[in-house]
């Protein structure tokens, strides 16, 4: 049973056009549109490390069929200790990225001091989980009012991501996309990073009229659970997913942030052919059968 809620501005009760279950209300950014007729695969870098590294991705990304490029130009670690991101720099090499590929940017963005900053080269501004009830900083992206991706925090329920959304709303910003990314339960790192939660954003999905995606690569923690994860998201219906990629070859201890969970740009095209595969059905353009076969390459 999903909990009632009071009118919120993200909630369908405010979006009468949109008052339907799983009508979704689009979000277009850089001229993507999420939310529409096909899933959108936003893939790239975990960090912005070397220009080399992240051209090198973002052309892989494009070839695979990714839509949007992610990547971290600032990045929040646990310790101070950690790479910390390019900063500045980490933004203009993305922008040198989407000139050559055409591939709008989604970076996260840690602090209300670096909105301008940060807004001023995204397409999408990223909120992560661990800022995800920074209340100033939600209050200053929706004053800003450029698309905004706003993680769930890994330890907050449906309702307190929903309030933190409307924090976003209250600033005048409704460009909102939800995106679930795992949460901490009792089994983490037993066989995966975060528990995904499905469930979730099933419920989301009817509460909410805006987009809502999913990131495999955090909850899973290893590469080789990420497509089975982004499976199990397309079937849900999602609206896209956020995906980190890696050099083919690269040697992943020596990634700078989470190598582990980067998948390679052959595994990305194959998960954006099953997304694209989704889209078909939903579209009634193509058998649960035919979709079966062109996912396992028979005929």
């Amino acid at each position: 049973m999903i909990p009632a809620l009071p009118p919120l501005r993200v909630t369908r009760s405010s979006h009468p056009e949109h008052a339907a279950s799983f009508s979704t209300r689009p979000v277009i950014a850089g001229g993507v549109t999420v939310g529409g007729e096909r899933p959108v695969v936003i893939a790239g870098p975990c960090t912005v490390e070397s220009r080399e590294q992240t051209l090198s991705i973002a052309r892989a990304c494009k070839t695979a069929g990714a839509r949007m490029l992610r990547g971290g130009a600032f990045k929040p670690r646990t310790s101070p200790y950690s790479f910390q991101g390019m900063g500045k720099e980490g933004l203009e090499i993305l922008a040198e990225a989407r000139a050559e590929t055409g591939l709008p940017i989604v970076t996260e963005v840690l602090d209300p001091r670096l909105v301008e900053l940060v807004g001023s080269y995204a397409d999408v501004i990223q909120v992560g989980s661990r800022s995800m009830q920074n209340f100033p900083l939600l209050t200053e992206v929706g004053r800003y009012g450029k698309p905004v991706l706003l993680k769930r925090g890994f330890g907050a329920t449906l309702e307190e991501w929903l309030y933190a959304a409307e924090y976003v709303a209250l600033g005048g910003n409704l460009e909102i996309i939800f995106c679930e990314r795992g949460i901490r339960t009792f089994a983490n790192g037993a066989y995966d990073r975060a528990t995904l939660d499905l469930a979730a954003v099933h419920a989301l999905r009817r509460l909410t009229p805006f987009p809502v995606i999913v990131d495999p690569s955090h909850a899973a923690g290893h590469a080789d659970l990420v497509p089975d994860l982004a499976a199990a998201a397309l079937s849900l219906g999602v609206d896209g997913l956020l995906i980190e990629v890696v050099q083919p070859g690269a040697d992943r201890t020596k990634v700078k942030c989470d190598g582990e969970q980067g998948i390679v740009p052959d595994e990305l095209a194959s998960i954006v052919a099953r997304a694209e595969s989704e889209a078909a059905l939903r579209r009634g353009l193509l058998s649960p059968v035919l979709a079966g076969s062109e996912l396992l390459g028979t005929e």
